[in-house]
């Protein structure tokens, strides 16, 4: 690595994911040039599995969780150990069902989806009823 002192996040799955990706932008590019919807479409497929094959590396430990790392971790070829378990505050990671901590946070979180539809409107009118009626009178 580079005699930089900070760490940029310069990962496997990163730098994979830039060259899939730069090689979808150029056959758009080319596509433009060339008037044809056929190498834009492919182009833009080609930027769409750059995602994917992003994310899975990421999620196998060759990626960099949100932050900084440890000195000792900023090597390119330094899988991260905890990406099993999810890393807090990742996007990806929460997209794959992987969470991290805060057990009381998924299990609220899951209440509150479950309870979102009309009952959880309706609990609240009940709330409200007697406060109202209590002023009225």
């Amino acid at each position: 690595m580079s005699a930089h002192q900070y760490d940029e996040g310069h990962t496997v799955a990163g730098w994979t994911g830039f060259g899939i990706a730069t090689v979808g932008t150029a056959v758009v590019g080319l596509g433009v040039c060339l008037a044809s919807g056929a190498l834009i479409v492919g182009g833009l497929a080609v930027v769409g599995v750059s995602v994917l094959v992003t994310w899975a590396l990421h999620l196998s430990g060759w990626g960099k969780p949100p932050g900084r790392r440890p000195r000792e971790e900023w090597g390119m070829r330094v899988r991260d150990s905890s990406a099993r378990e999810g890393h807090e505050e990742c996007v990806g990671c929460r997209i794959a069902g992987r969470r991290r901590g805060r057990p009381s946070t998924a299990a609220v979180g899951a209440g509150v989806e479950a309870g979102a539809g009309a009952g959880a409107g309706a609990e609240a009118r009940v709330a409200a009823e007697p406060v109202a009626a209590e002023s009225a009178g």
